[in-house]
């Protein structure tokens, strides 16, 4: 660095464009009067001594009499002290613009661009983490190794985990024994997809697969469009892809996350004749107040059902309104699925605790 180019880095310091000359040429100097100084720099003689004494205020050089004012460099170690303190903030600020820049401040309904893949594996782990109730994941194997401490924590508390690898050609699915603990259920899509993860219904973290020629990520916290990723993952992530691990039993009580599987499930029984105990958890529609009701499904009903049938039903017809009848001890109930409106209740858990034919 010459001595030009140090001026300016010491003006940017905080010191006045006299102030770093002097310092410099004293800096070569070693020792000189005020006179030689200003005479080795473009400071004007009347101004040096103002300029010196500045300088040793600041701590970087001190000053004596010696025939005429006599100046000398201190020790730089309160300089470079100071130097390296504000190299610091620089460097701080950089990485705060940095940070904002690829990874927004998310609001209470937001949809977020990011661009780096990193900043939406980050908030995936921490919406995972935070998770009360289910989470819906499209990974590869790559992936999944990345959420998989946070996926196992939350299995631990209980959350219904749906987990679908998705791998190309050259990929290997985990394990089976890594897969459990991980997931309540896991499917094997064999062709590459995006990055995916959706949490309690609210936030959902989206970037393209690997392949795409762009690099970008959404964040989404908004029910609505959170609905319309939940059809993605069913649709293209899940129902027609095999499934490799599940921890369903028939001697496990049956649990759903989504009213429509369990109707898939619970019509056949119904036609048969069979009395269906079971506890809904969710919301009721008008106050959005948690509940928790225990009683008997008698019926359901959904936009498709005069459709042509087979069975089991696919999908497709179940896309419309869909609802369940539970009735309790006290009332009967209509229980409505995901961003029900028109039921009484909003199912965010339907549990299957016991099938009797009578």
């Amino acid at each position: 660095m010459d001595d030009s180019e140090l001026t300016d880095v010491l003006e940017d310091a905080g010191l006045s464009p006299y102030q770093a000359e002097a310092y410099v040429a004293l800096l070569g100097l070693g020792t000189a009067s005020a006179t030689d100084i200003a005479d080795s720099c473009d400071v004007p003689d009347p101004r040096i001594y103002d300029v010196l004494r500045d300088l040793e205020s600041k701590g970087y050089i001190e000053t004596f009499q010696q025939d005429s004012l006599t100046a000398r460099a201190r020790n730089p170690e309160v300089v470079l002290e100071d130097l390296r303190a504000r190299s610091s903030k620089y460097l701080d600020a950089a990485e705060t613009i940095e940070e904002r820049w690829d990874q927004p401040a998310i609001s209470d309904h937001e949809v977020s661009i990011v661009k780096r893949f990193e900043t939406v594996i980050s908030r995936a782990r921490e919406l995972i983490e935070e998770a009360q109730n289910q989470i819906q994941v499209g990974v590869n194997p790559e992936q999944f190794y990345a959420v998989e401490s946070a996926l196992r924590e939350a299995h631990d508390r209980g959350v219904n985990i749906k987990l679908s690898i998705c791998t190309g050609p050259d990929q290997q699915i985990p394990s089976i024994d890594e897969l459990e603990g991980a997931c309540t259920e896991a499917r094997h899509r064999e062709i590459p997809a995006p990055f995916f993860v959706l949490v309690d219904r609210t936030w959902t973290c989206f970037a393209p697969h690997a392949h795409s020629v762009n690099e970008y990520g959404v964040l989404v916290k908004d029910r609505t469009h959170t609905y319309i990723f939940h059809w993605f993952f069913l649709t293209c992530l899940w129902e027609i892809w095999e499934t490799i691990h599940t921890e369903r039993t028939p001697e496990t009580p049956t649990t759903y996350v989504d009213l429509r599987h369990a109707v898939r499930d619970i019509e056949p029984l119904l036609n048969e004749g069979a009395s269906i105990e079971a506890v809904v958890s969710g919301y009721v529609t008008d106050t959005n107040e948690e509940v928790e009701l225990r009683g008997h499904i008698t019926g359901v009903e959904y936009t498709g059902s005069n459709i042509g049938r087979t069975d089991p039903v696919p999908l497709a017809q179940l896309a419309g309104q869909i609802s369940a009848t539970l009735e309790t001890d006290d009332r009967t109930y209509e229980i409505g699925g995901w961003g029900a409106v028109l039921e009484e209740i909003e199912a965010v858990e339907v549990t299957i605790v016991g099938v009797r034919y009578e």
